[in-house]
């Protein structure tokens, strides 16, 4: 589900987000703003898909990890990581929830920035109280390109992050607050991708929870015909070893608590690593059972 809102995050804005955020700044402040309005776009995002783009060049041309990391001056393991991601939305995920960090706090940055404190380490302490845990860098970083802009932004509500939105469309309906609810049932009508993920992931969801394992096949024929990429890859993974899928979601029988017993044993033996030899340990895991 997280692949697919990140490929899907355009959708993740509010229609009416840049005209809140703009008001009647025109040319290039209008820029301006929004770079600052969305930071995840900016170089972070940039430096990633340049990046993404001259990995993926080089590998076709069939260099190899090494030569590309001395070429690029890019770490090895760097490199092997843009060069497993096919499109570079699957590298963006993580930054994307970084980039969340000062999201919840904008509104309140927006409203005093136009009540005229323009002060980053003041407001930083400000949204510390409310529980913001990054640096005041960061939000020197959002306000200084909003310091040349002349008109006040809105403090209106912010859009939904990638992990806010999963969060969304992952959990139990009955979990959700009323404004989460409002956030979701706006987020589905602007994105119809994601109305249609949830849906599989809900049926999908009823099937585990009800064993109902019988129905899993044709569940897979319909992601197969409108499912997202994130969601097909995964059904493909289930098709590897569909008899034991099938299994799982039908009977009422676990591995659980063999996994318990392997987990405790771990544990001893973490415990007395280099303090016992084998008898004392052996001893300790016939009598803990």
């Amino acid at each position: 589900m997280e692949k697919t809102v990140t490929r899907h995050r355009a959708d993740l804005r509010l229609p009416d987000e840049d005209a809140h955020q703009v008001g009647v700044v025109t040319g290039g402040i209008d820029e301006i703003v929004h770079a600052a309005s969305e930071p995840i776009d900016g170089r972070l995002v940039t430096r990633t898909r340049e990046r993404h783009t001259a990995v993926r060049q080089l590998v076709s041309q069939g260099m190899s990890i090494s030569a590309i990391g001395r070429k690029l001056s890019l770490d090895r393991r760097t490199v092997r990581r843009f060069a497993r991601a096919s499109e570079v939305e699957e590298l963006l995920t993580k930054a994307e929830c970084r980039a969340s960090l000062l999201d919840e706090f904008k509104p309140h940055l927006h409203e005093r920035f136009n009540a005229g404190c323009t002060d980053a380490a003041r407001l930083t302490r400000e949204i510390a109280l409310l529980g913001y845990r990054g640096s005041d860098k960061t939000v020197r970083r959002y306000l200084q390109p909003l310091r040349s802009a002349l008109n006040p932004l809105s403090s209106g509500p912010a859009s939904p992050s990638v992990r806010q939105a999963t969060g969304w469309l992952t959990r139990h309906p009955d979990r959700l607050t009323a404004d989460e609810r409002t956030g979701l049932d706006a987020l589905l009508e602007r994105s119809p991708a994601l109305a249609t993920t949830r849906e599989l992931v809900h049926d999908f969801a009823e099937i585990m929870i009800e064993r109902r394992g019988s129905d899993l096949g044709a569940w897979m024929t319909a992601v197969d015909t409108k499912g997202d990429r994130a969601l097909r890859s995964f059904v493909t993974g289930l098709r590897r070893d569909l008899d034991a899928v099938t299994a799982g979601l039908t009977l009422p029988y676990s591995s659980g608590p063999v996994e318990g017993h392997i987990n405790r044993i771990k544990m001893l033996k973490r415990q007395m690593y280099g303090r016992a030899n084998l008898d004392l340990l052996r001893k300790r895991v016939i009598h803990t059972v």
